[in-house]
């Protein structure tokens, strides 16, 4: 069935597709209204960027609930481009542009020459922006939780000593909270700060949502961070905490995360249930060191 421009947009579209064009995207549809006579493209060209941006978020919106309603199954293809064109009434670039909105929730692949193949319906975080679990899970239309579970101090380890970079004999402080989205345990959150940093958090509430927006507002600012993820399984804490038994397996998320100066504000482990989010990462020919040395050789 064709999508009508003026309708509005379809709920459950994600957060940020209102944008602009970026460079080199085209918004256009196949039937492009000329401009009124009288009027030149300037004029003209606002109101039908609105129609066409309507246009693939509607797309990418109907396409979402089908693929979270399970309509293709897991590993499951899409329709061609042609066809979903055919069936939406729009041209094969809003296809296209529908398609990048859901490549770029996770939802989807997107190989050259292949046609989509749905990923699943887990909520993805892209590592593409440094985002607290908080901003992600209200960019997701959902409602962040943290339940304290536990606060202490102590002198660091090891490897919490390298990972922060403080000298020996240092102390930290180790929280471990609940996550939840919407109300559902998701994520069992271990983080390690540094005395500065540590004694500020010592002193939120424990039901505070947002550890994050707190140290921003003191100051302390997470601009840059590493990532590693990995599978580990479930121990007593993250079976009390999470509902799940002992043993089964947990997706693991270890970031080292620092200021502007470059310097190390949290270490934080956090734990997740299968199934309830999903990382994406971005990747370029373009940005990659190895690529940029080949052509500088040629």
């Amino acid at each position: 069935m064709a999508l009508e421009p003026d309708r509005p947009a379809a709920a459950g579209t994600a957060p940020g597709q209102g944008r602009s064009a970026a460079p080199g995207e085209d918004l256009t549809t196949a039937s492009e209204p000329a401009p009124p006579p009288g009027r030149g493209r300037a004029a003209a060209a606002p109101a039908e960027d609105r129609a066409a941006g309507a246009l693939y978020r509607k797309v990418a919106a109907d396409l979402r609930e089908a693929i979270t309603t399970g309509a293709y199954g897991e590993a499951g293809r899409l329709p061609a481009e042609g066809a979903l064109a055919e069936q939406y009434g729009v041209s094969r670039g809003t296809v296209r542009q529908a398609l990048a909105v859901l490549r770029s929730d996770g939802l989807v692949t997107s190989r050259r020459g292949t046609r989509r193949v749905v990923l699943g319906t887990a909520r993805v975080q892209s590592f593409s922006e440094l985002l607290s679990f908080t901003h992600w899970a209200y960019s997701m239309g959902e409602e962040p939780g943290g339940i304290l579970d536990s606060l202490v101090r102590r002198p660091a380890d090891a490897a919490e000593r390298e990972q922060l970079r403080l000298e020996p004999g240092a102390e930290v402080y180790l929280t471990v909270r609940l996550r939840t989205l919407s109300g559902t345990p998701v994520m069992v959150e271990r983080t390690v700060y540094p005395p500065r940093v540590g004694e500020i958090v010592a002193q939120l509430p424990p039901d505070v949502v947002s550890h994050t927006e707190v140290l921003r507002e003191h100051g302390i600012l997470f601009t840059d961070a590493d990532h590693t993820i990995d599978i580990v399984a479930a121990n007593v804490e993250d079976a009390r905490l999470l509902g799940c038994r002992r043993g089964s397996p947990l997706l693991r998320e270890r970031r080292r995360t620092t200021d502007p100066t470059g310097t190390p504000v949290e270490w934080s482990q956090d734990r997740y249930l299968p199934g309830t989010v999903a990382f994406s990462v971005h990747n370029s020919l373009a940005t990659s060191a190895l690529s940029r040395h080949a052509r500088e050789t040629d």
